[in-house]
């Protein structure tokens, strides 16, 4: 993809909004500022301007008013101009095309005399802090059920650093519930995030909950490994947790390799 600007510098802003939208269309979304910033190399102000640009809606083109022309062999034949033919009903009128809305904020229709007037309201932001109180909880009984997990599979205490801290120890079972919720958490935040190319969106969907979802087969197997007081797991479940770290690094190196990549590295050679 290569973006075509005038080398003057500095760039004047009508330069760069046209290549700007093509780096739009060539990702599939609207680009953050910062990436407008690191593709023209300008500043933040000028940056802030491109992206305002890019964001404000293109209103539609009117329709082409069509009128009825008479025809040439009556108006020749005609006396006066009161025998010309009348032009039909509605052909004066011209189409009023109503002025874009920003969909982004709700608004409420207000009767001024016969015509409604558009009044843009602003709402009080959804605050995101009660997610804590929520995830305190799952935290404790996440984090428990993993570890117990990992013990029922091998994994225990280990010593990372020997012959340098030999005094130093590790559960290694931590490596579970921190590499599947981590990953499953960051997956689903792109995911949602839209900002991404569309590649790495639907990498980030598929993988979040496919992390969701092992992660709560993971949860279920501890609860009914421990209620029948089984010390040592199956070797089917044995061998699944075992590969987790080794999954959660590939899907992990994987979704930031496709939200970094240019359109034209994921295309077919």
């Amino acid at each position: 993809m290569s973006t075509l600007v005038r080398t003057t510098y500095p760039v004047p802003i009508e330069d760069l909004i046209p290549a700007a939208r093509q780096l739009a269309a060539d990702l599939g979304v609207v680009p953050s500022r910062n990436r407008i910033m690191k593709e023209f190399r300008i500043g933040a102000e000028k940056a802030r301007v491109v992206l305002n640009a890019l964001n404000e809606p293109t209103p539609a083109p009117a329709e082409p008013h069509l009128r009825s022309v008479p025809n040439p062999v009556e108006i020749e034949h005609s006396d006066s101009p009161d025998e010309m033919p009348p032009a039909p009903k509605g052909a004066e009128a011209s189409p009023q095309v109503a002025a874009p809305v920003d969909l982004g904020t709700a608004t409420q229709t207000t009767p001024i005399g016969d015509s409604p007037a558009v009044v843009p309201t602003t709402g009080r932001p959804v605050r995101s802090w009660p997610v804590l109180l929520l995830a305190l909880p799952a935290f404790v009984a996440v984090w428990s059920g993993w570890v117990g997990l990992g013990t029922l599979t091998g994994f225990g205490v280990v010593h990372p650093l020997p012959g340098i801290a030999d005094g130093f120890t590790i559960n290694s079972a931590i490596t579970l519930p921190i590499g599947v919720e981590t990953y499953a958490a960051f997956a689903l935040r792109v995911w949602l995030s839209g900002k991404v190319p569309a590649a790495a969106r639907r990498f980030a969907k598929w993988s979040a909950l496919s992390a969701l979802v092992l992660g709560a087969l993971g949860q279920v197997a501890y609860h009914l490994l421990e209620a029948a007081g089984v010390v040592r797991a199956p070797w089917q479940i044995t061998t699944v947790v075992a590969c987790l770290p080794v999954a959660v690094l590939g899907m992990g190196a994987a979704l930031a390799h496709l939200i970094h990549a240019r359109p034209n590295q994921n295309a077919e050679k």
